[in-house]
């Protein structure tokens, strides 16, 4: 019997070229210890399989589930689509290669329902990868924490909560939605809902998120490109001056410098740094960016393998 509360999550899954993660994305939603009134799985033009995988494990689904296939629309499109054909006070979407953990559900709704003023919530995640091993926890970042309140000191360096750890007040995500132009789906969105609420930040870690060679994150000069680009879109919409567009700006362009100087891009991480050194939210941090560029990239790559072990580790595999 599905209860009153159950009644009041929808969940979606926008799947794309999935195959070898979906199975395990749906199972963690079949898992949840709260169950969603309805999981759709949209697929979007996928060629690797991926629907009869899907329509596989909806079999054994325990509450309504619906696949639709679709020709290819983009991301924002489906999830725009999804949005529309579901119901329900709260909404949350899993990418087709990401985890919740079974409390995921359960959790960041009593969030929710504890902050009346929030537009959505979010937390700590790992990050896996391709065969569920946790490389990294988010919890565990050196110089940063995800803010609870006001997110715009985080949005405006061009960063943003981990898009699998999000559950949204669906109110306030139908004022917004998502931009079917945009190719870095989620921040523009945030950047729009932050100046209608807070967000409701959980310190715990309720979901992972899926590092392979695939994902776009690795790309760098397209993330800075995508991110600067939804922050004029934005400025025009909500009407923000020249000069506040060109501060944020400059703080994003600051944050990735120091993004090009983690992956051993020492060139790209100059030229972006010394001409946005305003950016920097304080001297130590300005002094860190600096102090980074004297280390031979052979030893930020040691470092780096060095880490990932140690967590590995330290946290295991994620377990559905």
């Amino acid at each position: 019997m599905i209860s009153d509360d159950t009644k009041r999550i929808s969940v979606l899954v926008p799947s794309y070229n999935h195959a070898k993660f979906v199975a395990r994305s749906l199972r963690s939603i079949i898992g949840q210890t709260h169950s969603p009134s309805k999981l759709l799985v949209i697929d979007d033009g996928s060629s690797d399989g991926s629907p009869e995988v899907i329509a596989d494990i909806l079999k054994d689904c325990p509450f309504p589930s619906e696949l639709i296939v679709n020709e290819n629309k983009g991301l924002c499109a489906t999830l725009n689509e999804g949005l529309g054909r579901t119901s329900g006070e709260y909404f949350a979407y899993l990418g087709s290669d990401d985890l919740w953990l079974p409390e995921f559900l359960a959790d960041r709704f009593t969030l929710l329902e504890s902050r009346k003023e929030a537009v959505l919530g979010y937390g700590n995640g790992y990050l896996i990868d391709a065969e569920d091993r946790i490389f990294e926890n988010s919890a565990d970042w050196r110089g940063f924490t995800f803010p609870d309140g006001d997110p715009r000191s985080m949005l405006y360096m061009g960063t943003a909560p981990i898009s699998s750890t999000v559950f949204y007040r669906r109110k306030a995500l139908e004022k917004r939605g998502w931009n079917e132009e945009s190719k870095l789906e989620d921040y523009e969105l945030y950047l729009q809902l932050a100046e209608d609420g807070e967000f409701a930040f959980d310190p715990s870690v309720l979901a992972a998120w899926r590092r392979h060679k695939n994902n776009t994150s690795r790309d760098l000069d397209f993330m800075l490109g995508e991110c600067l680009a939804a922050q004029g879109r934005v400025a025009a919409k909500l009407g923000w001056s020249n000069g506040k567009l060109k501060e944020i700006s400059t703080q994003t362009r600051f944050f990735f410098a120091e993004e090009y100087g983690r992956a051993g891009k020492k060139a790209e991480s100059r030229s972006l740094l010394f001409a946005n050194l305003r950016g920097a939210p304080s001297f130590r941090v300005m002094f860190r960016a600096l102090i980074r560029h004297l280390i031979p990239k052979s030893i930020l790559e040691r470092r780096k393998a060095a880490v990932r072990a140690r967590e590995n580790e330290r946290y295991g595999s994620v377990r559905i």
